[in-house]
């Protein structure tokens, strides 16, 4: 049975209204909810970028049923590992066991701040693989020193590990990082609504002998609002850059180069990649090449930080009722 899932966007919305927006969603009757992790917007008309952990560890304790999921941390760059290993244990515990840690290799756009460089997309990847190795070992609650490539532990130790292990969902976007990851990762996520890459992950584990029950967690975005136009003048004011796809997306470093390199997107174009508007149906429409991929969990965002309140007690119930229908 296919999931629906409510994205908290760190880049649209402050701290107290993601809060109160995860509650509306699990009210609504999302089976679950992922937070964006960003120091930046990609766009500054966007406005906004809190402390995801933060607002994680707010929502934990003021939700009760919906899972909860980064969507996605980068632990290599801005996090150290560690860190992320001991953030991703206290948020399972105050979840009751309701958390997967969502990772992926990151963005120009949030890991350039601490002035570590931005590496090649090979290396983000073996750092993102030696991570992962890393976290796993410190949720044993043991010590651990370790002295790898890219990483050293000195002597640490998670003292509050929870009851429920923390599942790690890793991001692939190809088959050399399929490849990396399906071994070492719980559950997979992708940004696009690919087969293949699904295909090729349930191989992957099958082949090492791996459960290959496992969720495959994607996202689309969506703008939702009574007035068509206004809907795709917001989706093109606040997220054009959704046109530039991964490679361009991941190495830009402000919001003033998302704001150069998406100048000549038109208003319809956006509208094109984006379902805009009242209709439920072409909602369905565009989330179903997911479901249909064989993506079990599929996480919506809704465009606009001030429409939120509104998609969820206006739209949400019937949209998840017509998704569910379709997807059954």
């Amino acid at each position: 049975m296919t999931r629906f899932g409510y994205t908290l966007m760190t880049e649209q919305s402050g701290p107290k209204e993601l809060v109160r927006y995860a509650i509306s969603a699990e009210q609504a009757g999302f089976d679950f909810e992922v937070a964006s992790d960003h120091f930046f917007p990609w766009l500054s008309a966007q406005g906004h970028a809190p402390y995801a952990w933060s607002v994680l560890g707010a929502v934990a304790h003021a939700t009760e049923r919906v899972e909860l999921m980064t969507y996605v941390t980068c632990p290599t760059i801005r996090y150290h590992p560690a860190v992320v290993a001991q953030k991703a244990a206290t948020v399972q515990i105050l979840a009751d066991g309701r958390f997967t840690l969502g990772l992926g290799s990151g963005e120009n756009l949030n890991e350039h701040v601490v002035g570590g460089g931005w590496p090649t997309v090979t290396r983000r990847h073996e750092m993102l693989k030696e991570a992962i190795q890393i976290i796993r070992e410190l949720h044993t609650g043991e010590l651990v020193d370790w002295k790898g490539e890219h990483f050293e532990v000195d002597s640490a130790r998670i003292w509050d590990v929870p009851d429920v292990p923390v599942p790690i969902a890793a991001a692939v976007s190809g088959e050399r990082s399929v490849e990396m990851f399906a071994p070492l990762a719980d559950h997979l996520i992708a940004v696009e609504p690919n087969k293949g890459l699904v295909d090729a992950w349930h191989e992957h584990r099958r082949a090492t002998g791996l459960p290959g029950d496992v969720r495959v967690i994607g996202q689309i975005p969506i703008c939702w609002d009574p007035d068509r136009d206004a809907a795709v003048a917001r989706a093109h004011d606040q997220f054009r850059w959704f046109a530039g796809g991964w490679a361009v997306n991941s190495d830009l470093p402000t919001t003033a180069g998302f704001d150069g390199a998406t100048q000549f997107v038109r208003p319809d174009d956006v509208a094109e990649s984006i379902p805009c508007g009242p209709d439920l149906d072409a909602v369905v429409e565009a989330v179903r090449e997911y479901w249909e991929a064989g993506f079990t969990d599929i996480a919506l965002i809704q465009v606009g930080g001030d429409t939120q309140e509104a998609f969820l007690a206006e739209a949400a119930g019937p949209l998840l009722d017509k998704l569910r229908n379709a997807s059954a």
